[in-house]
């Protein structure tokens, strides 16, 4: 049986991509919620936010050893990612989707931090003949080969949310998801999109569990979780 943890000492949250569409809302909840008292976030460059329990900790990311005595805490929650259109060099791309997360897993093993939260993505398949999910497939099969006490995998279908930048192929799809989302049913619910602020939610919540083990929620389940 899973039980929940009912905080009566000090945690700390770790987030990599805040800035992103579902790490700003995990954001914004672990702020609000009491279960953390403080939230670290790893960026490029500071936002403009400020909290009490907010530390803002600027990283260069290819450097992130230099860094990693920071990296501990109860929870790490993994957001980073990017698109072909921010990133066409696909050695950059690879670096952001694939090598970072691995990077952060390597250090929150060595230093003890007790679960793993990543965002990937439904359809990730290392043996996949598609550039997009066999990275984010080779990223979860060597999350899983980290050694990690807990790790927990999300595989959202297409996100909706407000965005800081304009993607029109996005917000098509968006709208066009508004009509056929009544109409994925069963085995099909998984390809139905999802607020950003729901995988965001379902994070949170499965960080309050007492779990050990590899665990991966594809999109359907994730809404179950929030």
């Amino acid at each position: 049986m899973r039980s929940v943890f009912y905080f009566g000492m000090s945690y700390k949250a770790i987030i990599a991509g805040a800035s992103g569409l579902i790490g700003s809302k995990l954001l914004n909840i672990l702020l609000q919620q009491p279960q953390y008292d403080e939230v670290l976030i790893l960026v490029r460059k500071a936002l403009p936010i400020k909290h009490k329990k907010l530390v803002q900790l600027v990283v260069e990311f290819d450097k992130l050893d230099e860094f990693a005595g920071s990296i501990n805490g109860h929870a790490l929650f993994c957001c980073l990612g990017s698109t072909r259109k921010k990133t066409p060099d696909l050695a950059e791309y690879r670096k952001i989707d694939h090598d970072y997360p691995v990077k952060l897993a390597q250090l929150a093993k060595r230093n003890g931090v007790v679960q793993y939260h990543l965002v990937s993505a439904l359809g990730a398949n290392s043996k996949s003949s598609n550039f997009y999910n066999k990275m984010k497939g080779e990223t979860e099969d060597a999350m899983q080969q980290a050694g990690l006490k807990c790790l927990h995998i999300y595989e959202p279908s297409l996100l909706t949310g407000d965005r800081t930048e304009y993607r029109l192929a996005e917000r098509i799809f968006t709208i066009l998801m508004k009509i056929l989302d009544p109409l994925l049913n069963r085995s099909l619910k998984k390809y139905r999109s999802i607020p950003a602020e729901t995988v965001a939610m379902a994070m949170f919540k499965q960080s309050l569990k007492n779990e050990e083990g590899v665990f991966i929620h594809p999109s359907d389940k994730i809404k179950l979780l929030a």
